[in-house]
């Protein structure tokens, strides 16, 4: 298999817990590069999604769910990488779901013993899912208002081999996503929340 964008081959699911602490290592360090002077929150979900799904193998399906508009409780397609994926997913149903309801990761090993899954895609046998939180918002004169969490979108990974992601995975993906969450004032072209919901 050839190099993606990283300059290396993708990671096999048989890759130890330390070379995959590695290649996220790498992931970073490329995702944080390539974003610099970004505005635009699209392209930087495509570009996460494509940078994640170069890197290894055992990543089949590769993306973003936005978070629809408030009230809605529904997540909605955003830029991904692999097959066609389920365009809108309710909050109460699936892996993408309980991790929108939750705000918490979801780390599944076999999806077939996840109430209400969806399967989107017959071949799925795993799935790690990653919320995206945008945890508080700083006005020019650096005061931080004190407002509840706000999910932006959830970060989606299934996988073909059954119990492929470990918990190295989730947690590095937590820590990018949490990197997400905490720069999302750099990208101005976000969804319209309501005023009412920033303060």
């Amino acid at each position: 298999m050839g190099e993606g964008a990283l300059g290396v081959p993708p990671l096999p699911v048989t890759a130890s817990n330390e070379e995959r602490e590695a290649r996220y290592e790498l992931v970073l360090e490329s995702v944080k590069s390539v974003l610099e002077g970004e505005d635009d929150w699209v392209a930087v979900m495509a570009t996460v999604a494509c940078l994640l799904h170069e890197a290894f193998e055992y990543y089949h399906w590769t993306g973003f769910y936005q978070a629809g508009p408030p009230g809605d409780d529904t997540l909605v397609i955003g830029p991904y990488q692999g097959h066609m994926g389920c365009l809108r997913i309710p909050y109460s149903r699936g892996v993408c779901g309980a991790a929108a309801r939750t705000k918490t990761s979801q780390l599944v090993p076999d999806v077939s013993q996840f109430p209400g899954y969806i399967a989107c895609a017959s071949s799925t046998r795993s799935e790690v899912v990653v919320p995206v939180v945008r945890s508080h918002i700083s006005f020019n004169d650096g005061r931080t208002p004190s407002i509840p969490e706000k999910l932006v979108a959830v970060l989606d990974v299934d996988s073909d081999h059954p119990a492929a992601f470990t918990e190295v995975d989730q947690e590095c993906l937590e820590e990018l996503c949490e990197w997400l969450g905490d720069h999302l004032q750099l990208w101005h072209k976000l969804p319209k929340w309501e005023p009412s919901h920033l303060y």
